[in-house]
């Protein structure tokens, strides 16, 4: 009978329990539930395989966690970098053991929190803090263009300062590798070569779209022991649409801005054997005054297509002197002939108006001609030549992936917060 009491005070205590939850430690003392009680330090049960004091670790080898003498097992692990990302790791199925299955940082400061239970269920934690040795071999990229207002067929490029080569290595780089445009667009880097990728949207950029391209590659690990350093990001701004279409058919050029015709000009493009080269091309630059010269281009001085001219008004379009310019000799020829050795001549007067209208980054596209087709890259920016399917599997991430699908993240660099 004496124990009846108590088993009503037990009662009503689990009513409470249930019915006001916070007042639940009114009923519990220190023999009360173990998880009721305060997490304990875990110091002397919790190892961490990260160097002790101003050592730093080794970024190329997985951290590990694990629990002393099986007195107890782990329950939850998180490990921040100082930018609040997390490390994805993996613990056993006993909870003996935790291991980190992405890729340590190099040079970068880590807090690693645990949380355990003691063979009674009592909570207990454990708190670090280490650093992971700095790369001797970094790997850095400059954006390009430099800073500024572009065309709408403007590709961004990404020079790498070390060649990455196989496709894992490569989707890390190009997974840290962010562009964005506001409006949006659906764009994806190529691979050129190990060291070059470039940028482009399935479409040309929007006109008054902002470009920012920015690196997160400090720190990350793309092969053995070659780790990402700092880069500078980009940020341009895309101008009105302009595209000059050239016909060397009809030697008419027809400029457009925003869909609508400004200017039709009478042209001359490539004789036999200098034809202009077809498909699209992208403004490279602009140059008041060029002299041009046969030499330059592998005719020889003296012969019947040598020439040494002052050219003014060059807007270039390739790297292997391919321009459109004023051709004040040529004018009878303009708009009837093709006479040039390969630019697209045009009066004085027009290569001026030209020369005012277009900026870097427009688009100068050429049809009907003869000549061999624009290559995509190596001398100048022909990547528009390059259908989107093809220009997709240029690329380490969306190569095997449906088109319009969101890319996959073959490499997780660190899972996002």
């Amino acid at each position: 009978m004496n124990n009846t009491p108590r088993i009503r005070t037990v009662v009503s205590c689990t009513l409470l329990v249930v019915s006001l939850g916070a007042g639940a430690t009114a009923c519990l003392d220190s023999d009360g539930h173990p998880l009721a009680a305060k997490p304990y330090d875990a110091t002397e049960q919790i190892s961490f395989n990260a160097p002790s004091g101003d050592a730093k670790a080794d970024p190329d080898k997985p951290l590990e966690v694990t629990v002393e003498d099986g007195e107890g097992r782990i329950t939850d692990v998180r490990v921040t970098d100082e930018w609040g990302h997390h490390l994805a790791g993996e613990l056993s199925a006993d909870g003996g053991r935790w291991r980190s299955t992405a890729p340590l940082a190099a040079g970068v400061k880590y807090t690693v929190k645990v949380s355990m239970e003691d063979e009674d269920g009592a909570p207990g934690t454990r708190t670090i803090t280490f650093e992971t040795a700095p790369s001797k071999k970094l790997l850095t990229v400059q954006f390009g263009p430099k800073a500024g207002t572009y065309g709408v067929g403007q590709p961004i490029t990404a020079d790498l300062t070390a060649p990455v080569t196989g496709k894992e290595a490569r989707a890390v780089v190009e997974s840290a590798l962010k562009v964005e445009s506001t409006p949006a667009v659906e764009g994806t880097w190529h691979w050129v070569d190990d060291k070059t990728l470039h940028f482009r949207p399935k479409e040309y950029w929007p006109a008054g779209a902002t470009v920012t391209a920015v690196s997160n590659l400090q720190g990350v690990k793309v092969a053995n022991k070659l780790y990402g350093g700092a880069s500078k990001p980009l940020k341009l701004t895309i101008g009105d649409r302009i595209e000059a279409i050239t016909d060397a058919g009809s030697h008419q050029m027809t400029v457009k801005r925003n869909g609508e015709v400004i200017n039709t000009i009478p042209v001359t493009t490539g004789k036999p054997g200098f034809s202009t080269r077809n498909g699209i091309k992208v403004v490279l630059g602009k140059e008041y005054f060029v002299r041009m010269r046969g030499t330059t281009v592998g005719i020889s001085e003296g012969s019947a297509d040598s020439y040494d001219l002052p050219v003014y008004y060059a807007t270039r379009v390739t790297w292997s002197g391919e321009y459109v310019h004023a051709a004040p000799w040529s004018v009878g020829s303009q708009g009837y002939a093709n006479v040039s050795h390969g630019c697209t001549g045009m009066s004085t007067s027009n290569a001026a108006w030209f020369f005012r209208t277009v900026r870097e980054g427009d688009i100068v596209k050429v049809i009907n001609s003869s000549g061999a087709e624009m290559a995509p890259f190596g001398n100048g920016f022909g990547d528009w030549n390059l259908s989107w399917d093809i220009w997709r599997k240029g690329s380490a991430l969306v190569a095997e992936t449906r088109d319009g699908s969101s890319p996959v993240d073959v490499a997780r660099l660190r899972p996002q917060v």
